[in-house]
């Protein structure tokens, strides 16, 4: 065995032997990508309902049809208040978002759909500012249930009264509308009213909720994944995640380890050692990438077992992006040991810096809810091509050809920091 290989060999037995340290170090990343996992929906079998308070200052046939109506919407988990309790429930995020539906919102509104200078009633919505997400989707289930009560109040005299009279009325009324507009408005009016006279008349029994307008179309969702018979998996993007964080602690440690080694004067009894200066070092790189390698297995290995996680795309490619990312891990310690000079001062830059790199590449969060801007930056971060190569690997089931980006980027990164450390190495405090 060569003198090299005999380092390496050295260096993985070494750090395998302490079965306790091995344990906490394997351990952390699974209990954090699992509960990461769960926070993002698991195995996702349906859509979580969002909590919401509704208050009703109005009362009006209107509004409570409105309120049935989101009580029976599976996007919302409707609770009835006063608007005080709705407001605390809010502040103490017990529900997402609150609404509030005013007084004499059943009569103003319908007359709103014909009168364009009429008043518009408000509808205040009280929501919790760390899930403004919550916002647009209320919204957008409200504007469905309103148009169609709205107008079913406006074209039913049964719910609306004579709400189409009245409005026929104020038009007549006003002044300063153009002729040729007030006619064309009073006959929309006039044929509605004859509509609502000739069923009036007919007593044609109706379904509950048929009258009014309704969304011209529906949707169907299909999940998108790397496989058709099986649904996205939260536990994927956090055990990409969290294993690359801890698998990059595991680099600072190799470089402290290298701190250490030249404070007690290691390195210069291996200088004594017919090997040069880029041998000893690529020693600590291969072992470095082997114990990486190793931890992100056996990180993958139980997130398989365990929850889920399968790799639907390719293998090859994986295990490719694994060993990439390993290697990137040694050399990231060796740069750290190659730049630092005390180990106490330096495993503090150190874990400041993966952190940046972790949370940067989208570790704990998905890049795509970043800003713009800083979705732009994140490219140049190896830790971004990291996760989205493992994620592209498994629950996206790209091919092999998906894998080559991500791997020639993590590449390149290593052979920098190795150039780098190898030149700027200092093997004496």
């Amino acid at each position: 065995m060569g003198p090299v290989a005999a380092l390496v060999r050295t260096d993985v037995i070494l750090y395998f032997s302490n079965r306790r340290a091995l344990a906490v170090t394997l351990a952390a990343p699974i209990l954090l990508a699992a509960f990461f996992g769960a926070a993002l929906g698991g195995p996702s079998t349906k859509v979580s309902r969002v909590p919401v308070a509704v208050v009703d200052r109005d009362a009006s046939p209107v509004s409570k049809a409105i309120v049935a109506a989101m009580r029976s919407d599976a996007s919302f988990d409707v609770r009835e208040a006063a608007e005080p309790e709705a407001t605390r429930l809010v502040r103490e995020g017990k529900v997402r978002a609150a609404v509030v539906v005013p007084v004499g919102f059943g009569e103003e509104a319908p007359k709103a759909v014909f009168n364009p200078v009429a008043r518009k009633p408000e509808i205040g919505i009280l929501y919790d500012p760390s899930q403004s997400m919550t916002l647009a989707l209320v919204k957008g289930l409200l504007a469905q249930y309103v148009m169609k009560e709205v107008s079913r109040a406006a074209f039913d005299p049964k719910v609306g009264g004579d709400t189409v009279a009245k409005v026929r009325r104020d038009v007549a009324a006003r002044t300063g509308m153009d002729s040729a507009r007030r006619a064309d408005l009073l006959a929309l009016l006039d044929s509605i009213a004859r509509v609502q006279a000739r069923e009036a008349s007919a007593g044609t029994p109706k379904a509950p909720g048929s009258a009014g307008l309704a969304m011209p179309f529906e949707t169907r969702e299909t999940q998108v994944a790397g496989s058709r018979d099986r649904r996205y998996n939260g536990y994927a993007h956090a055990f990409a995640g969290m294993g690359v964080q801890f698998v990059l602690f595991m680099g600072i440690e190799l470089g402290v380890g290298l701190l250490l080694m030249r404070r007690m004067g290691l390195w210069k009894r291996l200088r004594a050692a017919p090997l040069s200066r880029a041998a000893l070092l690529g020693s600590r790189v291969a072992s470095g990438t082997v114990i990486a390698a190793a931890l992100f297995s056996a990180i993958y290995g139980a997130a398989i077992a365990f929850f889920g996680v399968r790799v639907d795309g390719s293998a090859i490619g994986f295990a490719a992006i694994v060993l990439a990312f390993a290697l990137l891990t040694s050399t990231f310690g060796l740069l750290i040991a190659a730049l630092g000079r005390t180990p106490e001062a330096t495993r503090g830059l150190a874990v400041l810096a993966t952190l940046l790199l972790v949370m940067l590449g989208g570790a704990w969060v998905p890049t795509f809810i970043f800003p713009e801007w800083l979705q732009a930056v994140t490219v140049f971060v190896p830790t971004r091509w990291a996760v989205d190569g493992l994620e592209a690997m498994t629950w996206r089931g790209l091919g092999l050809e998906a894998a080559w980006a991500p791997v020639a980027s993590m590449l390149a990164v290593s052979a920098l920091f190795a150039l780098v450390s190898v030149r700027f190495f200092a093997w004496e405090e």
